[in-house]
């Protein structure tokens, strides 16, 4: 992919191409009028007289574009008449050139390319409210925009695949997404993107190259240290070389699903409870039944089923690998050789006594002919099942699976979580310290409350521009506590829906799960769980004046200036009364 024209070789490029007809078309004319101002006429009183230059360009220029308006200012003779149909054969040719060259250059990529990118940087030029630059739009970058658009934020996408870029119209986003077909590789591709605009708040690096998601980071750390960079990284290496240039937020897929999988086999309450939090907002989760305990048989000992096979030794779990290769010196777990979509390689691997089983190869149709075999063997296994491409999401639905692994699905869940509540992170990290009765006591609170579709969380920050009638409220002395917000600005005796799950102070521990008898204070940091319609009230509460002192008080202030000073005026004459 070449780099990016700048928008000034738009023109250029024109008129480099168009040059030589350009030239060719002045100089057909500049000839024809000269030769029609030397051929001699006759007027009508039969003296001779010859063409003015305006009058000779007059008649060219009338002529030559087929318009064709007659002879002037008399007849021709025989002489003009004669050059008259020189020129305009001439014309002809000149034209077929010009006209040609006019299509060529249509149709040339260069300049089609130039001209996408003049209207991609004049639209990212214009925004003016908060965007995130994704770099990428294969599945998990869909996902992402998917979940921006949905949120209410802008994004700015930036793809070497032509075709996705063409298909990001077919989705009906909300708000448009300026595009563009490019090598994000190249800083100054990324900056032609946005990535030093004033209103750029994040960069997502969700390409399925390494290198590329490092040079991303590269050029974010060094062009735009301050916005935070989200980027995917696939092996150890390429982590490794992103955390020393100071990437924030590094996701390996494959990694963060062992963890996963790891908290469920020794706390299936806080994976059930993490899982439903950082979700996809819109869609139902399912509760699903715990993993089991016994043993297991990992399909497949690449990259993703190295990192499983390590998480379920550390967690003592038994375990037997199948392979087509040979084992490893020395392997740490039991080992088959074979194809794990055969019925006597599981066999061997002992599919009848097992307690669970994952197919972790990069194959999708090998991945489901295991798993449909396993579960002819044996239909009480617990089955996680790997899914490479979102195309075969028919296939796996199909399936009855417990946990279905999509790097892209993990990798846009841990985006969202990072980006649009950055206080979700450390209350995951503080669940996790919990017991699992404390865990299973919260998960069953809040679906009780809210359901199994996946709830709103969003942080507030009480501060002057976030939460400004709260914070002048505090300012001033006013004690309040954090079970006098749960309540509905439309009616004060319905709570909101809604629950708080963290309160963090810059000079305080973190509060997890903070009683309603916690005093606020300015600055304080709030996470909170609930529906859409609970997260406007609660930012209409908590910035409006009127909607805070009747939610605390129960006085319903009138509205206006004047209505306002007339009763401020009689509350001080009933008090010196």
């Amino acid at each position: 992919m070449m780099p990016l024209l700048r928008h000034q070789s738009v023109f250029f490029l024109i008129m480099r191409r168009m040059r030589a007809p350009l030239i060719l078309l002045i100089a057909i004319i500049a000839i024809s009028v000269m030769g029609l101002t030397l051929a001699p006429g006759v007027d009508e009183n039969g003296k001779t007289v010859y063409l003015s230059f305006f009058h000779a360009l007059y008649f060219i220029s009338y002529t030559a574009t087929t318009i064709g308006f007659g002879e002037i200012p008399y007849a021709f003779s025989d002489q003009q008449r004669l050059w008259v149909l020189a020129c305009i054969y001439l014309s002809v040719i000149g034209w077929a050139y010009t006209v040609g060259t006019v299509f060529a250059l249509l149709a040339d990529r260069n300049l089609q390319q130039a001209i996408r990118t003049q209207s991609f940087m004049r639209a990212v030029r214009n925004l003016r409210e908060p965007f995130y630059l994704v770099c990428g739009f294969g599945e998990t970058g869909r996902l992402i925009c998917d979940a921006l658009d949905r949120l209410g934020f802008r994004a700015v996408v930036i793809e070497l695949d032509d075709t996705k870029v063409g298909e990001i119209e077919l989705y009906g986003y909300h708000a448009d997404i300026p595009a563009l077909c490019a090598d994000a590789r190249n800083p100054e591709n990324l900056k032609f993107a946005g990535l030093t605009h004033r209103s750029c708040i994040g960069v997502i690096a969700l390409t399925n190259d390494d290198s590329a998601n490092l040079a991303i980071a590269i050029a974010a750390r060094l062009l735009a240290p301050k916005i935070p960079a989200l980027c995917r990284a696939e092996s150890a290496e390429t982590a490794a070389n992103m955390a020393s240039f100071g990437t924030r937020h590094i996701i390996n897929p494959f990694e963060k699903f062992s963890e996963y999988l790891a908290l469920a086999l020794h706390a299936p309450a806080a994976w059930h409870l993490l899982t439903w939090l950082t979700g996809v907002p819109g869609t139902t989760m399912e509760r699903q039944r715990d993993p089991p305990h016994g043993e297991w048989i990992l399909c497949g000992h690449g990259r993703f089923g190295r990192m499983l096979a390590h998480v379920l030794e550390r967690e003592g779990v038994p375990l037997t690998i199948i392979d087509r290769n040979a084992p490893p010196p020395a392997p740490s777990a039991r080992w088959v050789q074979g194809e794990g979509t055969g019925a006597p390689a599981l066999e061997a691997a002992g599919v009848r006594r097992a307690a669970g089983i994952v197919a972790a190869t990069a194959n999708d149709v090998d991945n489901l002919s295991t798993v449909v075999t396993a579960r002819e063997l044996n239909p009480k296994l617990f089955v996680i099942l790997r899914q490479n491409h979102f195309a075969n999401n028919s296939l796996f639905e199909a399936f009855d699976y417990d946990v279905n692994v999509v790097p892209s699905r993990i990798i846009a869940h841990e985006c969202l979580a990072i980006l649009t509540t950055p206080l979700l992170v450390p209350f995951l990290e503080d669940m996790k310290r919990h017991d699992e009765d404390w865990c299973d006591r919260l998960l069953g609170r809040l679906t009780d409350r809210f359901g199994w579709e996946v709830p709103t969380v969003w942080s507030e920050r009480i501060n002057v521009s976030r939460a400004p009638a709260l914070y002048r409220k505090l300012m001033k002395g006013v004690t309040i506590e954090l079970r006098s917000l749960l309540k509905s600005p439309s009616n004060r005796d319905d709570a909101l829906a809604c629950d708080i799950l963290l309160l963090r102070r810059e000079d305080d521990d973190h509060l997890l799960i903070p009683e309603g008898d916690t005093e606020l204070r300015a600055g304080d940091e709030l996470l909170l769980v609930g529906t859409a319609e609970a997260q406007r009230e609660f930012g209409l509460l908590i910035s409006n004046d009127h909607a805070l002192v009747y939610v605390l008080t129960g006085t319903d202030l009138p509205g206006g200036w004047i209505w306002e000073r007339l009763s401020r005026n009689r509350a001080e004459r009933s008090e010196t009364a």
